[in-house]
């Protein structure tokens, strides 16, 4: 008789798992497009390690080698997200494109320096090199070059000898002291944190004396209208297991040691650097207050540079998704 139990409980069992393999198998899938190497894949990784699953979907992460080539895919139809910034959906959206935004990140990048170089002011980088990433309508690049304006009466392109290069390339060159200074993105400049450099001033903390009340966030979820319109619960699925896995990587620890392998953190300080300055741009819950945001500093990168938001007059409506507001 106990035989008999212990056949009928392994079948209830294999059953079980059957279904729950059926219903996995069965999940819609959400195509992200990423760069392969690129720090969005950390939270992709805590979310393809079930909260997808969780939240009605399956993530499919989709490599691209270039951000260019993230965009184009979205474009095509090959991706169904990727993560970019507020001010390429704004353009798409001029064109007549349809896509739309959510936030993901306010990591911002700073200028970083020797403590050697004796620059702790933006007035400091008068008649040194700066190195820049992005190019010269980069959104941190025009938002000091208008904080260096305002509080120091300094055209920093015209005082400065400003280089333009890829990130790796720029760390590369401020630590073999080919350059005075680098204003690079938020995770290359962890890692000169862990090399002993240090900030001479955030984005962030310029943002104040430029009148901007709050930090915009700077990257997001960005899909079509129409994806969204036709998968609604999926494209909810989607920013609820984001904001789940940010939450677990804000408090969790243990968490970062098991993605520490995807994190090519070459020693302990680098690995901190990472993470705290992971931490540091994880947004709280998508609110209006974030369109605002985004809306002022639009209005100052337009009076500083008009090309770096692509001369536009205004964010176009629905740049960000009203979908998920609350």
């Amino acid at each position: 008789m106990l035989r008999v139990v212990k056949y009928a409980l392994l079948v209830c069992f294999a059953l079980l798992l059957a279904a729950v393999q059926a219903i996995a198998a069965e999940a819609p899938a959400i195509k992200v497009g990423t760069l392969k190497f690129g720090t969005v894949n950390w939270e992709l990784k805590v979310i393809s390690d079930g909260l997808d699953e969780k939240h009605g979907f399956k993530l499919t992460r989709v490599d691209f080698a270039d951000k260019d080539a993230t965009s184009i895919a979205l474009q095509s139809g090959e991706v169904d997200v990727i993560v970019t910034d507020w001010i390429w959906v704004a353009m798409q959206r001029k064109l007549g494109h349809n896509f739309t935004f959510v936030p993901f990140s306010r990591s911002v990048g700073a200028v970083m320096a020797d403590p050697a170089k004796g620059i702790k002011t933006v007035a400091d980088l008068a008649g040194r090199s700066i190195g820049v990433a992005g190019g010269p309508s980069d959104k941190s690049w025009v938002l000091l070059q208008a904080y260096a304006r305002q509080t120091a009466d300094l055209e920093l392109k015209d005082k400065a000898d400003v280089q333009f290069a890829a990130p790796p390339l720029l760390n590369e060159l401020v630590q073999r002291a080919k350059l005075d200074a680098v204003l690079n993105f938020w995770h290359f400049n962890a890692r000169l944190k862990g090399k002993g450099f240090v900030p001479v001033i955030s984005i962030r903390d310029i943002l104040p004396d430029l009148g901007l009340e709050a930090d915009p966030p700077l990257l997001g979820w960005v899909f079509s209208e129409q994806w969204a319109a036709a998968n609604p619960e999926l494209a909810k699925g989607l920013i609820d297991a984001s904001y789940e896995a940010k939450a677990l990587l804000k408090s969790d620890d243990a968490l970062w040691e098991k993605l520490r392998p995807i994190m090519d953190a070459e020693d302990d300080a680098t690995f901190q650097a990472l993470r705290d300055g992971y931490r540091d741009g994880i947004p709280g819950r998508y609110e209006r207050k974030d369109i605002a945001a985004a809306e002022s500093a639009f209005a100052v990168m337009r009076a500083a540079d008009p090309g770096s938001v692509g001369n536009l007059e205004a964010l176009p409506e629905g740049t960000f998704w009203p979908g998920y507001l609350k």
